[in-house]
Protein backbone atom coordinates (compact mmCIF):
# COMPACT_ATOMS: atom_id res chain seq x y z
CA UNK A 1 0.00 0.00 0.00
CA UNK A 2 2.73 2.83 0.40
CA UNK A 3 3.68 2.55 -3.12
CA UNK A 4 0.13 3.18 -4.13
CA UNK A 5 0.40 6.09 -1.52
CA UNK A 6 3.88 7.26 -2.78
CA UNK A 7 2.38 7.15 -6.29
CA UNK A 8 -1.30 9.46 -5.25
CA UNK A 9 1.26 12.06 -4.09
CA UNK A 10 3.21 11.89 -6.89
CA UNK A 11 0.31 12.46 -8.96
CA UNK A 12 -0.96 15.74 -6.41
CA UNK A 13 2.05 16.76 -7.42
CA UNK A 14 1.70 17.12 -10.76
CA UNK A 15 -1.49 18.35 -9.98
CA UNK A 16 -0.09 21.37 -7.80
CA UNK A 17 2.65 22.28 -10.35
CA UNK A 18 0.47 22.59 -13.06
CA UNK A 19 -2.14 24.64 -11.17
CA UNK A 20 0.68 26.48 -9.84
CA UNK A 21 1.41 27.51 -13.51
CA UNK A 22 -2.29 28.83 -13.86
CA UNK A 23 -2.36 30.61 -10.85
CA UNK A 24 -0.40 33.26 -12.22
CA UNK A 25 1.44 34.14 -9.26
CA UNK A 26 -1.68 33.45 -6.85
CA UNK A 27 -3.41 36.20 -8.57
CA UNK A 28 -6.01 33.81 -9.48
CA UNK A 29 -8.74 32.11 -7.29
CA UNK A 30 -9.57 28.50 -8.21
CA UNK A 31 -6.03 27.84 -9.50
CA UNK A 32 -4.73 29.07 -6.50
CA UNK A 33 -7.11 27.05 -4.74
CA UNK A 34 -6.40 23.54 -6.47
CA UNK A 35 -2.48 24.51 -6.04
CA UNK A 36 -2.99 24.68 -1.95
CA UNK A 37 -5.68 21.54 -1.89
CA UNK A 38 -3.34 19.52 -4.28
CA UNK A 39 0.06 20.38 -1.91
CA UNK A 40 -2.00 19.03 1.00
CA UNK A 41 -3.33 15.95 -0.61
CA UNK A 42 0.68 15.25 -2.01
CA UNK A 43 1.82 15.63 1.47
CA UNK A 44 -0.77 13.86 3.10
CA UNK A 45 -0.49 10.95 0.73
CA UNK A 46 3.70 11.52 0.72
CA UNK A 47 3.67 11.06 4.84
CA UNK A 48 1.70 8.05 4.73
CA UNK A 49 4.35 6.41 2.71
CA UNK A 50 7.33 7.38 4.35
CA UNK A 51 5.47 5.66 7.34
CA UNK A 52 6.88 2.17 6.15
CA UNK A 53 9.28 3.08 3.08
CA UNK A 54 12.89 4.48 3.43
CA UNK A 55 12.93 8.49 3.40
CA UNK A 56 15.33 9.35 0.15
CA UNK A 57 13.34 6.20 -1.29
CA UNK A 58 9.73 8.04 -0.88
CA UNK A 59 10.94 11.09 -1.41
CA UNK A 60 13.31 10.89 -4.41
CA UNK A 61 10.47 9.09 -6.50
CA UNK A 62 8.17 11.65 -5.22
CA UNK A 63 10.22 14.67 -6.81
CA UNK A 64 11.16 12.42 -9.85
CA UNK A 65 7.36 11.42 -10.39
CA UNK A 66 6.69 15.47 -10.16
CA UNK A 67 9.63 16.44 -12.14
CA UNK A 68 8.75 14.25 -15.26
CA UNK A 69 5.37 14.81 -14.94
CA UNK A 70 5.60 18.56 -14.93
CA UNK A 71 7.73 18.64 -18.15
CA UNK A 72 5.39 16.28 -19.82
CA UNK A 73 2.58 18.52 -18.77
CA UNK A 74 4.36 21.42 -19.99
CA UNK A 75 5.46 20.27 -23.53
CA UNK A 76 1.71 19.22 -23.79
CA UNK A 77 -0.61 22.18 -22.11
CA UNK A 78 1.79 25.26 -22.17
CA UNK A 79 3.83 23.92 -25.49
CA UNK A 80 7.23 24.43 -23.86
CA UNK A 81 10.17 22.71 -25.77
CA UNK A 82 10.48 19.24 -25.76
CA UNK A 83 13.92 18.72 -27.02
CA UNK A 84 16.00 15.04 -27.52
CA UNK A 85 18.21 16.56 -24.66
CA UNK A 86 14.84 16.91 -22.40
CA UNK A 87 13.48 13.69 -22.93
CA UNK A 88 17.23 11.47 -22.35
CA UNK A 89 17.07 13.33 -19.19
CA UNK A 90 13.46 12.58 -18.71
CA UNK A 91 13.97 9.28 -19.55
CA UNK A 92 17.15 8.70 -16.40
CA UNK A 93 14.81 10.46 -13.79
CA UNK A 94 12.00 7.82 -14.84
CA UNK A 95 15.30 5.04 -14.92
CA UNK A 96 16.32 6.46 -11.45
CA UNK A 97 12.50 6.11 -10.06
CA UNK A 98 12.43 2.12 -11.37
CA UNK A 99 15.87 1.38 -10.18
CA UNK A 100 14.73 2.86 -6.72
CA UNK A 101 11.21 1.12 -6.33
CA UNK A 102 13.29 -2.03 -7.46
CA UNK A 103 15.81 -1.85 -4.77
CA UNK A 104 13.53 -1.09 -2.00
Amino acid sequence: MPWVYLTIAGLFEVVWSTALKFSEGFSKFLPSAVTIGGMVVSFYFLSLATKTLPLGTAYAIWTGIGAAGAILFGAVIFHEPLSLYRIVFLAFILIGILGLKLTS
